[in-house]
């Protein structure tokens, strides 16, 4: 089934929103100055945030993993508290959308992906350590989830967290 790309950005704003926020506070977390953050937009980006390039590996890798981390967490947490919630409710509702929202933009994008393939690499070459060459399959499984979305990856994603917390 083919929903055009701007609706879908429509329905799952929450999402996207907590996914920008999401790499907002890993910048802050990891000390990397934030320049601009764009919660949500029309277009192609939905969001985004524009800081200072990492200096070190782990900042580019929390900040690049971060909406994985924490969308799947709001996803998991809104999802037990719908369960909770009065069914039919319109709280029961709101807690589900964004749950759901939330997960289906959870992956990193290709770019947040390549960020720490890219950097493992220039480490690699440089001694580097076997961490970083499990940036390899990182990057293959971002990249092909991310791809699969076309197939509604995303949304399968989001409803396998929800069943963790009971939704269901």
């Amino acid at each position: 089934m083919f929903i055009p790309g701007w609706l879908i950005s429509i329905l799952t704003f929450p999402g996207v929103i907590i996914h920008e926020w999401a790499h907002k506070k890993f910048c802050d977390w990891t000390n990397v100055s934030v320049h601009k953050v764009v919660y949500f937009q029309f277009g192609n980006p939905a969001g985004y945030v524009a800081h200072e390039h990492p200096e070190r590996y782990n900042q580019i890798f929390w900040i690049s993993i971060g909406p994985l981390i924490i969308n799947s967490l709001v996803t998991i947490i809104l999802s037990y508290f719908s369960s909770q919630a009065q069914p039919e409710s319109n709280l029961y509702f709101l807690f589900l959308w964004i749950a759901v929202s939330s997960g289906m933009n959870a992956f990193p994008s290709d770019h947040d992906a390549r960020n720490i393939f890219n950097e493992s690499k220039k480490l690699l070459k440089n001694g580097g350590s076997a961490l970083h060459y499990f940036a390899y399959p990182f990057f293959a499984l971002i990249w092909i989830a991310n791809k699969l979305s076309f197939l509604w990856f995303d949304l399968f994603y989001a409803l396998i967290l929800m069943s963790f917390a009971g939704a269901f």
